[in-house]
């Protein structure tokens, strides 16, 4: 039978052979890699790997304190990759428990690329698009949600405000959070010492 007479024929990549390793270089390190490309030029202070401590905290729970990592890369493509864990620091600064993930992608937008849209998710079933202003001089990123989604079981956040900024080298940043019921509040903030890029 041909495959006139028989459309539902297997696809020809059904057994096709394993492919080769994804071929194409992400960094953080603007001394390797693709080039970057030119409509982030204003975000390439913020490139790298960043490593340090916060304060979190909000009316449901209690304060705490944690340590992070946020590893924001490119492809030599118009976007940033942004990454980042953290995990829950007792008294004595050691670690004890797994804290929050997200990951996502910064985009410059507008005619001179000096607005930023940014999609963050988070394993807990949280998603939400951010709209904000890139400055320059000083780099600093202010973003708010336009967007917020989630699953039925995810906790609920309806907004967000995020500041980053480079402040004598280190990357500060405060993140304030509408969730359970509570008006935008002061959620986490922190300072991370670049350590890699």
């Amino acid at each position: 039978m041909s495959t006139e007479e028989n459309p539902l024929q297997p696809p020809p990549w059904l057994n096709a052979p394993p492919v080769d390793p994804y071929p194409y270089e992400e960094t953080h390190d603007l001394r390797q890699g693709p080039d970057l490309h030119a409509d982030l030029l204003d975000l390439l202070p913020f490139i790298g790997v960043w490593r340090g401590r916060g304060r979190g905290g909000y009316p449901t729970i209690e304060d705490f304190d944690y340590a992070q990592e946020i590893r924001i890369s490119h492809d030599g493509r118009p976007f940033l990759h942004y990454e980042s864990r953290a995990w829950i620091l007792d008294e004595e600064a050691k670690p004890v428990r797994p804290g929050g993930r997200e990951v996502g992608w910064w985009r410059p937008a507008g005619k001179d690329k000096d607005e930023i849209e940014a999609i963050l998710t988070t394993p807990t079933g949280i998603m939400e698009l951010y709209l904000g202003k890139i400055e320059a001089n000083p780099p600093r990123i202010e973003m708010v949600t336009d967007f917020v989604a989630r699953t039925s079981t995810a906790k609920e956040v309806t907004a967000g405000h995020r500041l980053y900024g480079i402040v004598e080298g280190a990357l500060l940043y405060a993140q304030d959070m509408a969730a359970m019921g509570e008006s935008l509040t002061p959620h986490l903030s922190a300072r991370l010492i670049r350590v890699g890029g």
